[in-house]
């Protein structure tokens, strides 16, 4: 569904509202796309010579993380470019920045600065590890934040290295967080008409994904919780809880109770273990489990499991995902097209208002695309 057609059916909420997006890479960035996806116009504000340094990564990339967007050029550190930024602010609803700590400050766009000039601005910042502390300066990079959030050793199995999530998962979730934050202040300027400042950090983001099981430790105190040897899928949770290959491919086994999981599948020496020994032994249990799975296929086990209502799944690659008819029964795809005539091929906003799905064509912007035009605004308005 194109958008224009989208919005004559359902006014997006955010509509009205301006978002003054001064961050590079993911989490910045992402939190600005979603409010677009939710009607707010995103202005992009960039540096003249490259603008944010993801342009520079794969095409598809860099538009699946600001389509939608508008680009405006400008050197925060050349006065008149300065003056302008200053004079969009004033206008603005939310600027999102995603600079290391005290760099706004020193442009004169740090939260004190912006609150004098817009009172109603809400000021929303990124971070690596926070305004405080022996971190504060370090780069703030997700898989760097996973290896010190202990993150990379909750995945792979108790005899293996640490594995680190295969997606940028602090940075994404950190985008999300952002916008919880920003939507909130927005609802508080609804009542009061003041704006605010929220910030949210890669680590702080990182410690409150691990909350279960922190909470745990914090409260059972000790070492570590060891992974599990075989099939490791998380660090509380019993037998049979894991990944197991089978003899094409593999499935996922969520919680079931062990004895009858046994005896479903033809493995009677499950039976032996009682309930009360179900993650005592569990690398036990995983381990009669993954050479019994292996001899049949996925589609063997799973045409077992399902109807009785055994919690499993196969593991599917992008391809088997992308041509299961349930992947299609989602929409959730749209096509956008570049500045340069490509047509891309990417995901769309998971939020749907009121049962309407959100799709944009608009890809993002080229450098500066938009800096014309909105200067011409700023212009008009003075």
């Amino acid at each position: 569904m194109a958008s224009d057609s989208l919005n004559e059916m359902v006014r997006l909420p955010l509509a009205g509202l301006t978002v003054l997006d001064f961050s590079q890479f993911l989490a910045g960035p992402s939190a600005a796309l979603r409010l677009a996806d939710l009607g707010a116009r995103v202005i992009k504000v960039e540096r003249p010579d490259g603008g944010d340094a993801s342009r520079s990564l794969y095409l598809a990339l860099f538009h699946a993380i600001n389509r939608g967007k508008q680009s405006l050029t400008a050197d925060l550190k050349n006065a008149d470019d300065l003056m302008r930024v200053k004079a969009l602010i004033a206008q603005a609803d939310v600027l999102i920045h995603n600079f290391r700590p005290g760099i706004m400050d020193r442009l004169g766009l740090g939260w004190d600065d912006v609150r004098a000039i817009n009172t109603r601005l809400v000021y929303a910042g990124v971070s690596g590890y926070g305004p405080d502390g022996p971190w504060r300066d370090r780069p703030g990079q997700d898989l760097l934040v996973q290896s010190l959030s202990g993150i990379a050793l909750l995945s792979g199995d108790g005899n293996g290295p640490p594995v680190p999530a295969g997606l940028s998962i602090t940075d994404m979730m950190a985008g999300a967080q952002l916008v919880q934050g920003i939507l909130a202040l927005l609802v508080r300027r609804g009542v009061s008409g003041k704006g605010g400042r929220v910030d949210v950090s890669l680590i702080e983001t990182a410690i409150d994904l691990q909350f279960e099981h922190l909470a745990v430790y914090l409260n059972r105190g000790g070492a570590m919780p060891a992974r599990s040897a075989v099939g490791n899928a998380n660090l509380y949770l019993a037998a049979p809880y894991g990944i197991y290959a089978t003899a094409d491919g593999h499935v996922a086994l969520a919680m079931a109770p062990v004895d009858r999981l046994g005896a479903l599948i033809g493995c009677p020496e499950m039976a032996d273990f009682a309930a009360d020994r179900w993650f005592a032994e569990r690398d036990a249990i995983k381990a009669i489990l993954r050479d019994h799975l292996k001899q049949r296929t996925s589609a063997h086990w799973l045409a077992i499991l399902e109807p009785a209502g055994i919690w499993a799944a196969p593991v599917l690659d992008w391809p088997a995902l992308t041509a299961d008819p349930a992947f299609a029964a989602l929409d959730a795809v749209q096509q956008v097209r570049s500045p340069d005539g490509a047509t891309l091929r990417l995901t769309r906003c998971p939020i749907r208002v009121d049962g309407q799905i959100l799709k944009n064509e608009r890809a993002a912007p080229r450098l500066g695309a938009d800096s014309d035009f909105i200067h011409s605004e700023l212009a008009g308005a003075a």
